[in-house]
């Protein structure tokens, strides 16, 4: 979703935040989220380059449940960037509904408690409301379309995490944190695009335009480097 349509390739960076330098770039086709090859790259980050990182500052498309709670298990704080919750025709949205970690369940704004039903397998907790209360509701209409008269809330079980995450963000340390990935990765990317050709891949192929990008980073750390050890020798 929010992709351009055609043919595409995606660049997946890992940068230092104190110098821009890339520390990884991995190549995906273009019809892979974000938050898939995260976890994995990372770990291969820390462990090429002995890194004890105390955060790391990641756009919305990383912000999934299971990104926050892996980077919580690595004891490491996720600054991700706000993620807009999906769309839905009804007036009354998740939001609106009461979640009670005590009982397990959430009330809807009428007071019908929502219970536990069951677990998906994309690790969904399911809470369903009563059918034969739904039918006389009479903010029925505005909470669910469902035939069955049912409305059903999901909760990743993950959820504790994103709600941290989110604490995270909106704190004085994940807003400065996450300014500082724009002048970092978002720089790096635009300087990619700006003087190494990286808006077009110049072959096909998973493997070639990994290299394509291996070379764009190299000729970017080239320069990095060059201007941290020039300001180095100065200050020397």
């Amino acid at each position: 979703d929010n992709k351009p349509q055609g043919f595409f390739y995606l660049d997946h960076r890992t940068v230092d935040g104190q110098h821009g330098i890339i520390l990884d770039t991995y190549t995906t086709a273009g019809n892979i989220n974000d938050s898939q090859p995260y976890v994995q790259r990372l770990d291969y980050t820390l462990a090429t380059f002995q890194l004890n990182p105390i955060a790391v500052g990641l756009d919305a498309g990383y912000f999934t449940a299971p990104v926050a709670e892996s980077l919580e298990r690595r004891a490491i704080l996720g600054v991700f960037g706000y993620r807009r919750p999906s769309r839905t025709k009804n007036t009354f949205k998740k939001k609106h509904f009461t979640y009670d970690a005590q009982r397990d369940s959430y009330q809807c704004p009428n007071g019908q408690e929502l219970l536990y039903k069951t677990t998906s397998r994309d690790a969904y907790r399911e809470y369903h409301s009563a059918p034969k209360e739904c039918a006389f509701c009479p903010m029925r209409d505005d909470c669910t379309q469902s035939r069955n008269m049912k409305k059903v809330i999901t909760r990743h079980i993950y959820s504790d995490a994103v709600e941290r995450a989110n604490q995270m963000r909106l704190s004085s340390y994940g807003k400065k944190t996450y300014r500082r990935r724009s002048e970092t990765v978002e720089r790096s990317f635009a300087d990619a695009k700006q003087h190494h050709g990286h808006r077009y891949a110049r072959f096909r192929g998973l493997a070639n335009v990994q290299m394509q990008c291996w070379l764009a980073a190299a000729a970017q750390n080239i320069k990095k480097i060059a201007l941290v050890m020039n300001y180095l020798r100065k200050i020397g």
